[in-house]
């Protein structure tokens, strides 16, 4: 059952990168980074993920990435997912996450999968939703 919303996150794409255009499609690296909340605190966060296309025109992307606080909190995050183009060059993502953590404020996330909403507009500012899944 889809329970409630861990976290939230707004930033930017900072880098893009052409991996591989084999086989009639294409696999593309994205860098992007932003501020963050998550259980209530608020992070800086970094992510990469490496997106192809499929025979269908979806893509399908697997990522990783870190949360860090100004108290020195952190957790890092595996995630993948299924996205689709938009009008304008937006991009919509929508995955599961999975988080690891040494720190006691956020030790709730070892035991959570997180399924996400991420979504890229045409300048490249992203958006991203996170929610518990028990």
């Amino acid at each position: 059952m889809l329970g409630e919303q861990i976290a939230e996150s707004r930033g930017k794409r900072t880098a893009r990168r052409v991996v591989s255009t084999d086989a009639g499609g294409f696999k593309v690296e994205v860098s992007f980074e932003g501020i963050s909340k998550v259980l209530g605190l608020e992070m800086n966060e970094v992510g990469t993920y490496c997106s192809g296309s499929r025979s269908d025109g979806s893509l399908f992307g697997e990522g990783q990435g870190v949360v860090l606080s100004a108290d020195g909190d952190s957790a890092t995050w595996k995630g993948q997912g299924v996205g689709k183009f938009g009008a304008g060059g937006t991009v919509s993502y929508r995955g599961a996450v999975y988080y690891t953590t040494s720190s006691p404020k956020l030790s709730r996330l070892n035991g959570v999968a997180a399924v996400f909403e991420f979504d890229v507009d045409a300048e490249g500012n992203t958006h991203g939703k996170l929610w518990e899944w028990s």
